[in-house]
């Protein structure tokens, strides 16, 4: 992770390098925004801390990382699974940018970064689908969302091996996805190759910790590399990636 962070600091860039007005708008004017004291993050923040700071101890069934099935304390999930604000913070401002009303959150976990997604497509009468392997889990972001009156979220409990194409097909074309799932190749594109059915022209994929090992850094070269794919963007915590067929085919590696 070290080196691959070494990597990405020096290959950084920032709105200087941008030539492309659509990278450039999207850059100055959602991707480095500072919006922390925007009175919709209070309750969340409020929620985190509380996460944070709760002992009990549930049964977790783990798909996403080959873990299995263990006990564990719901204030270690949230330390450990919780994306940081900022990120949280970006997935709001970009729903909100390209109004999203069909958006799958793959991977819920204890449904804080879930909650980000529901407040920012809730203005346009959006809704967030989330995919949780864990039952307990699931219940527990089933508490998140009804804590900060997300409901606009539909909750699909399962192994998203197994329920993530039965969903789509019951879904419109889907605006943005955000992939945090299964931190493994194999799944990670099956799950990209699978949503790819249903986008359009202005859909956004957002795919968490790209790079966070060599397989998922395989898999973010795959994707990126795709012949759908025009615009991808490099944050290191997180990659994005665009379809469309105006933009000429370009990848970027920004500062976030």
């Amino acid at each position: 992770m070290i080196q691959a962070y070494l990597r990405y600091w020096l290959a950084a860039r920032d709105e200087h390098s941008l030539h492309s007005p659509f990278l450039y708008d999207l850059y100055t004017r959602t991707i480095r925004v500072d919006d922390r004291e925007a009175p919709v993050y209070t309750p969340i923040a409020q929620v985190r801390q509380q996460l944070c700071s709760n002992p009990t101890q549930i049964h977790v069934t783990d798909f996403g990382t080959g873990a299995g099935q263990y006990h564990r304390s719901v204030s270690s999930i949230a330390r450990k699974s919780l994306k940081a604000d900022k990120y949280g913070r970006l997935l709001h401002r970009l729903t909100q940018r390209f109004q999203t009303r069909t958006v799958l959150d793959l991977g819920t976990s204890l449904g804080v970064t879930t909650a980000y997604l529901a407040k920012g497509a809730e203005a346009v009468g959006g809704q967030v689908v989330t995919f949780e392997g864990c039952p307990e889990t699931a219940d527990l972001a089933g508490q998140t969302f009804a804590q900060l009156g997300c409901t606009n979220v539909r909750q699909v409990v399962g192994n998203l091996d197994q329920t993530l194409v039965p969903a789509l097909a019951q879904l419109p074309p889907v605006d943005l996805v955000f992939f945090d799932a299964n931190h493994r190749y194999t799944p990670t594109i099956q799950y990209f190759t699978a949503c790819l059915e249903r986008i359009h022209n202005d859909s956004v994929f957002v795919f968490d910790d790209i790079h966070w090992s060599a397989e998922m850094e395989q898999a973010w070269q795959t994707i990126r590399e795709h012949p759908a794919v025009t615009v991808s963007v490099d944050l290191f915590a997180l990659g994005l990636v665009f379809f469309r067929r105006e933009q000429p085919r370009q990848h970027f590696v920004l500062r976030f």
